[in-house]
């Protein structure tokens, strides 16, 4: 195949990815009530998403539980993937990453039969909870694979020196490993304040976030409101992927 071909090839499915999204950014700017033809250029759609009291307390709503599902999931995450670097038990890493691996709504139906069988009340805490499920995986691997590039002679050298198996971990191997842990809490943030499949299982009456009053809004007419939020949300995304690729690439591309 030649390299004209390769670069065509390469264009169209970049195209085909992000040519939406241009779309969806370039008629949160349109001067109209739908978005079925372009009529002009308005910041008006912006200023209606400002004062719009219900999608301001579903994105607190959502940034709330990003943000404790991330702090949570850090802290869980760097130990399970401490864990799968130092211990080579076989049945470790099934737990940890079956979360990843099974289907987003077989994970947000399970969550809601063990929601439903402990009698917990359906709403911010039990998505927060679920968040934090399926978030732990992916911080557990980002730390990991930070781990398995790590001079592994360091804290072995701090140890000769006289320090606890505790002080090498904190003074030398965590300083190592933050940018990994960084890079993950940033990925479950991620993960979490866009997620739709499971916090629409695990949400219950009267917890709205961001994603969800998004959908609520799609399903009567999308208005330029829906790609302003929408706009928003993608660069918030998009802020924080290239944040958690700088800290820790190749963790990321999963190397």
């Amino acid at each position: 195949m030649s390299k004209k071909l390769l670069a065509v090839s390469g264009i169209a499915v970049y195209a085909f990815l992000y040519l939406p999204l241009v779309v969806v950014v370039a008629y949160s700017f349109n001067n109209s009530k739908l978005n079925a033809e372009w009529v002009g250029f308005t910041w008006h759609w912006y200023r209606v998403l400002l004062s719009d009291d219900t999608m301001l307390k579903a994105a607190g709503n959502s940034l709330l539980i990003a943000l404790t599902a991330s702090l949570a999931s850090t802290v869980l995450g760097t130990m399970a993937g401490y864990a799968l670097y130092r211990y080579k038990l076989k049945l470790l890493p099934v737990l940890v990453m079956a979360p990843l691996a099974i289907p987003e709504i077989l994970v947000g139906v399970s969550l809601l039969i063990f929601f439903v069988a402990i009698n917990l009340t359906l709403g911010l805490l039990s998505i927060m909870l679920s968040h934090i499920a399926f978030c732990v995986g992916f911080v557990a691997i980002v730390v990991r694979s930070r781990l398995s590039g790590m001079d592994e002679s360091l804290p072995e050298a701090a140890r000769d020196l006289g320090a606890t198996p505790f002080q090498a971990f904190r003074l030398v191997t965590l300083p190592l490993i933050a940018p990994g842990i960084i890079a993950g809490a940033l990925l479950a943030f991620t993960l979490s304040i866009d997620d739709f499949v499971i916090t629409f299982f695990t949400a219950g009456v009267g917890a709205s976030t961001l994603p969800l009053q998004i959908y609520s809004m799609i399903k009567i007419a999308v208005t330029p409101e829906v790609n302003a939020i929408s706009t928003l949300l993608m660069l918030l995304t998009l802020f924080l992927i290239v944040v958690a690729s700088r800290l820790s690439p190749d963790s990321i591309r999963g190397r």
